[in-house]
């Protein structure tokens, strides 16, 4: 469902990206390669910025059986992509190598576009979009259970919070995975952050997650350059159904 939809843009403008995008939820899924949400620019691509795209989704694919992480430009348009943090170079080829023909059934050729899977994420833009902050909240997933706080649940997410956003500040990879008391997190950043603001980014998404998901047992809170999730089991079962939206 969008959020916004707003009309064309001059090079000069400096609407932020986000706000210039449709974003959808498709699916969710433990699939890799399953659309999390997608956003789209409702302005369409000229024919050499089109050529220039093509080229930089090639670059980017290619770039992906080698590296997790990856940003380049080519002509007119800019774009990146990054894998989960435990995806191999392999799994990362798969899921980035899956996007270019999503973008084409879900977006067509627009101007600019951010799609999300399960497993990594590709986005790209022309030149006259501003780049919003790194902070900037794109979509949620909240869990539709509910948790009862008499067993202590936010006490123990916010120790698991801690670990996430020590994990990935220390870790060096910006990625980082683990439990506390039958609470699950993970917490990525966008491989151009530094580690401070990579520990700044995700503590932000933390407190979307309460913000946005309060007591549910299991949330993800993608923000621009960062996105965390956690899954709690009180009682050592896994499995919730999810509500999401922006």
């Amino acid at each position: 469902f969008p959020i916004s939809q707003m009309g064309f843009l001059t090079p000069t403008q400096t609407l932020s990206f986000l706000i210039l995008l449709n974003l959808s939820s498709i699916v969710s899924t433990a699939d890799n390669t399953n659309v999390v949400y997608k956003g789209c620019s409702p302005q369409k691509l000229q024919q050499q910025s089109s050529q220039n795209l093509q080229s930089l989704l090639s670059s980017l694919v290619s770039a992906s059986a080698q590296k997790t992480f990856a940003a380049t430009t080519t002509g007119d348009v800019s774009g990146a992509y990054q894998c989960r943090g435990d995806l191999s170079t392999s799994d990362c080829y798969l899921c980035v190598s899956k996007i270019p023909s999503k973008i084409s059934k879900l977006c067509g050729d627009v101007a600019a576009v951010r799609i999300q899977l399960s497993g990594c994420y590709l986005r790209y833009e022309v030149v006259g979009f501003k780049q919003v902050p790194m902070s900037q909240f794109l979509y949620k997933v909240c869990g539709s259970r509910k948790v009862d706080d008499s067993v202590g649940f936010e006490a123990k997410r916010d120790s698991a919070f801690g670990m996430v956003e020590n994990g990935v500040k220390s870790g060096g990879s910006l990625f980082y995975t683990g439990s506390y008391m039958s609470l699950y997190v993970l917490g990525q950043c966008e491989g151009s952050l530094g580690n401070n603001d990579c520990s700044d980014c995700v503590k932000t998404a933390e407190e979307q997650a309460k913000l946005e998901c309060g007591d549910s047992t299991s949330a993800q809170i993608y923000l621009f350059s960062c996105f965390i999730s956690y899954s709690f089991y009180p009682n050592g079962v896994s499995g919730s159904p999810s509500s999401s939206g922006k």
